[in-house]
């Protein structure tokens, strides 16, 4: 990937690259392959930002949470979010996944707990690091 994102090629995120291949032996090279299916240079993307409670939802065992996507998809579109959640300094677990859009309402928490939310997003390259 590095070799491709430098000179002399250049290529953004996001670019598809199409590349033959041939083999080599002790007596010589085949011929070239047809291009191959145009594979998409991806990285992960940005973890999601501003990331606060949505006031309006709180009840004693609700929380909502609203977030931005961030502005680097890593080449490709952000598919969705992952939330996970921790009781104030505890171990993240994954609260939900697959979400298509930028909020979420956390549900049946224990009253008086004071909990933490990371965020992640995905593309098709993978999750982004937490929020």
């Amino acid at each position: 990937m590095s070799a491709l994102k430098a000179a002399p090629f250049s290529l953004p995120w996001g670019e598809h690259v199409f590349a033959k291949v041939l083999a080599t032996n002790i007596y010589g090279s085949s011929e070239s392959s047809e291009p191959g299916n145009g594979a998409m240079i991806t990285t992960n993307p940005d973890p999601p930002i501003d990331i606060a409670e949505d006031y309006s939802k709180r009840t004693p065992t609700t929380l909502g949470i609203v977030w931005s996507p961030a502005s680097f998809t890593g080449g490709d579109v952000i598919i969705d979010f992952r939330i996970n959640i921790a009781q104030l300094g505890g171990a993240y677990s994954i609260l939900a996944d697959g979400l298509t859009s930028a909020e979420y309402l956390a549900t049946e928490l224990t009253p008086g707990v004071t909990y933490e939310f990371k965020v992640e997003s995905r593309n098709s390259y993978g999750y982004s690091a937490y929020s």
